[in-house]
């Protein structure tokens, strides 16, 4: 038991309707579904019912600790060898190529089979306690009222983007039905602190709320779906969402410093957030001193090495063998670990010329212990809207390796590496931090930089995620704005290349909840529009 109830994710309207939802007696589960179905209706590029993602439920009353995968999978369509072709370039980072004609990156057959929904529809009513229904009807009235835009929101719908991938403000030209929600009469996209209206979306959450996930898998939706993906020339059809099942899993294990850490198997990230772990414990990384050009160099190179091993060897373990004893292995960090200690620098491999953060993240704890950490996605927006039916697709088919013979080569069924990473810390049996990130590529970055946080430099959790954060996915160690010149200036010295970001937040937004001694306490990174809210056990009904 613990004396309150907390939910925390990046939107505020998302935020409120799960608290409402445990005062109305729901569990975790039902917090965590509330929330996401608003956080597709307020945040409707970041995640969406033709989404994917990751769910770690931690249920103890019940007996279940289980990680839900609803990747989004390629077409049965698709071959691996269909874009090989057209590649142009690799992005920096390592999330994904640049085709000529971004035909992985927008449109029709970027869409994978959207995963979201089934896993949402799954786990509530197997495991929440309110009915369907009323876990949906948040989302059918914020959809009813519209949402306004926050910073958050046009901030990322505007951004500049130097990847080689198509621009958000563009995406949301690329069907009529997405034009007409998304831009006003004038042809302007809609501005800060406005309303948007899609009375579309509401109609199909109501329909949701009635049919359940099957009316968009099997049902009436789903003829809508089909028909639309025909006359556009998607690679997804009918019997890819017939067959669509969630995959269930055990916790991916590992451990740092006394405590166990519980994260997602691949083809998510967790193995990587391990294998860093891993590495890092051979370090005194308290006695370098938080930040300082050691703790970066060091925690870099072990980030280096963890991406090395990513894109040679994680892929989805149904069509690629990885090695995950292997990765998580703890003499094998150690062997890494010695290199770092050495100074040897790693080399990342890239193709020619960031994962899109078109992403999100909701934790919850409930008075009973039960715990819920979910990050799901649209990959990047395809920027395709069905004729009535309101929500955008998800745009997976981007991340793929158009190569074949590669860990995430494209192959059909198949689904590619994502960051995520939806993770708890356990001191003993009792879990002492719920955790995750939106972010890309960036996810496992931001999320081990909050462990470490709190674990080597005891901080609160509100400290932990609004720290100073950096990263590497590539030769170059990538900075925010408020790491000191000082601090790079040693690095660049040395020899390495770093790239200062204009943003003071970024790599990630981790959303976090930390509970000792039955008192829970949230942070929400400050980098995002979003909240930590607490619920008082005494108002919740049994």
């Amino acid at each position: 038991m613990t004396s309150s109830a907390m939910i925390v994710a990046p939107q505020p309207e998302a935020v409120e309707a799960g608290a409402l939802a445990l005062r109305r007696g729901g569990n975790a589960v039902d917090a965590a579904i509330t929330c996401a179905l608003v956080q597709g209706v307020v945040d409707p590029q970041m995640c969406g019912i033709a989404g994917f993602g990751s769910m770690q439920l931690y249920l103890p009353g019940r007996g279940v600790h289980e990680l839900i995968d609803f990747h989004g999978r390629a077409p049965a369509a698709a071959t691996p060898d269909m874009w090989e072709d057209l590649i142009e370039g690799e992005n920096r980072d390592g999330f994904g190529f640049v085709l000529r004609g971004r035909v992985n990156d927008v449109g029709y057959q970027s869409i994978t089979v959207p995963g979201s929904l089934k896993a949402y529809f799954e786990a509530q009513s197997q495991f929440g306690d309110l009915s369907w229904q009323e876990v949906v009807e948040p989302a059918i009235a914020q959809a009813d009222e519209g949402f306004i835009v926050r910073p958050y929101v046009h901030e990322f719908w505007t951004r500049r983007d130097d990847s080689g991938r198509v621009r958000v403000a563009d995406r949301l030209l690329q069907t009529d039905p997405a034009r007409a929600i998304y831009y006003n009469e004038a042809g302007e996209l809609h501005s800060m602190g406005s309303r948007v209206q899609n009375p579309d979306m509401a109609r199909t959450l109501r329909r949701i709320a009635d049919g359940g996930s099957d009316i968009f898998y099997r049902g009436e939706i789903a003829d809508e779906i089909v028909a639309d993906m025909e006359h556009g020339g998607a690679l997804l059809s009918r019997e890819d969402l017939e067959n669509y099942e969630i995959e269930r899993s055990e916790p991916l294990w590992g451990e740092y410093r006394g405590r166990r850490i519980s994260t997602n198997p691949p083809p998510g990230g967790g193995i990587m957030l391990v294998e860093m772990l891993h590495m890092l414990e051979e370090f005194d990384l308290r006695g370098m001193g938080h930040n300082s050009p050691e703790y970066i160099r060091t925690v870099c190179e072990v980030m280096k090495r963890a991406t090395i091993d990513k894109d040679r060897w994680v892929g989805d373990p149904k069509f690629f063998d990885v090695p995950v004893g292997r990765l998580a292995d703890r003499d094998y960090a150690a062997q890494l670990a010695k290199d770092i200690r050495a100074g040897e620098v790693a080399h990342v491999e890239r193709v020619g010329s960031p994962e899109s953060k078109d992403t999100t993240h909701v934790s919850v704890v409930d008075g009973h212990g039960n715990a819920v950490s979910m990050t799901h996605s649209l990959g990047m927006p395809s920027g395709v809207v069905t004729e009535g039916l309101g929500f955008m697709y998800n745009g997976c088919m981007g991340v793929f390796d158009p190569r074949p013979g590669r860990a995430n080569s494209i192959e059909p069924g198949k689904s590619r590496f994502s960051s995520l990473c939806p993770s708890m810390v356990f001191d003993g049996d009792d879990p002492v931090l719920v955790i995750g990130a939106p972010g890309g590529t960036q996810i496992a970055m931001g999320v081990l930089q909050a462990i470490l946080n709190v674990i080597d430099h005891g901080m609160t959790v509100s400290e932990a995620v609004a720290a100073p954060r950096f990263s590497a996915t590539s030769d170059a160690i990538d900075v925010c704005n408020r790491i000191p010149r000082y601090v790079t200036r040693e690095l660049e010295e040395s020899g390495y290349s770093v790239v200062r970001s204009p943003l003071s937040y970024t790599f990630a937004s981790v959303h976090g909840i930390a509970i000792k001694n039955g008192v829970v306490t949230g942070g929400a990174d400050p980098g995002s529009d979003g909240m930590a809210l607490a619920v008082p056990v005494e108002s919740t009904r049994d």
